[in-house]
């Protein structure tokens, strides 16, 4: 794997969003203990769900299960989903037919009104937009109790730019606080690693009649993971140079 693409500057930025993320990994353990709470949280959009037309052939002596390759499509359901660190469970799901600004923040809200013991929330999320939105900022700085004007969206203040809000949702002083994994690193966030299970495990050779059932599903499969499967991720990447 090569860095060529990487500018001098970038490649600065990049190796330092890797530390922090892998701090924030190193750390979830012990603060959990003291009642904090590191979870990684991002959506699976555009989730089929799609019914065979006829039943699978099942295994044989010799041939491998076959799966009915035609199907019918009854719509689509986004998914996001927290992971947490240092349980290795999941801890929230919300399922619905978008994904927009307002659907991940009230997400967010739901999640740490679950909990109102918890001290502190972070959250490993990748940098799209609605991850650093307006209201994003807003519900963070009511919760950390930040009493200041914030500005207009694209004119002035915390809210001006995606930059700014970023800034701002990154602030380690807040109750709620926001790690970003850098551009093109998305797999840096161990939510992802969870998503693969739930692919292999659900949707890949699932059967579905309706978006009610891809849910039901889903979210039985969460509740059976968290029973019986549910163990913190090894994580072992350490940032180490690549070879060009």
């Amino acid at each position: 794997m090569s860095r060529y693409w990487l500018t001098p500057a970038y490649e600065a930025d990049f190796d330092d969003k890797v530390a922090e993320i892998n701090g924030v990994y190193e750390q979830a353990p012990e603060r959990a203990k003291q009642g904090q709470r590191t979870e990684c949280v991002d959506e699976m959009t555009g989730v089929q769900a799609l019914e065979r037309k006829h039943p699978g052939l099942p295994l044989l002596a010799g041939k491998v299960e076959r799966i009915e390759f035609e199907y019918k499509r009854h719509g689509t359901l986004s998914f996001i989903c927290n992971f947490e660190v240092a349980l290795g469970e999941l801890t929230a799901c919300t399922a619905s037919k978008t994904r927009n600004e307002k659907d991940f923040v009230e997400h967010i809200q739901r999640r740490v009104a679950s909990d109102p013991r918890t001290r502190q929330w972070d959250f490993v999320s990748d940098n799209l937009n609605t991850h650093m939105s307006a209201a994003l900022v807003r519900y963070v700085a009511e919760e950390s109790d930040v009493a200041i004007d914030l500005g207009v969206k694209g004119k002035s203040g915390i809210l001006k730019s995606k930059a700014s809000r970023a800034a701002f949702l990154s602030d380690p002083t807040h109750r709620i606080v926001f790690h970003y994994t850098p551009k093109h690193a998305s797999w840096m966030n161990q939510i992802e690693i969870w998503f693969s299970i739930l692919v292999r495990k659900v949707l890949k050779r699932g059967n579905f009649i309706s978006v009610d059932d891809l849910k039901r599903k889903v979210l039985a499969f969460i509740e059976y993971y968290n029973r019986t499967m549910a163990k913190p991720f090894k994580w072992t990447y350490q940032a180490k140079a690549l070879i060009v």
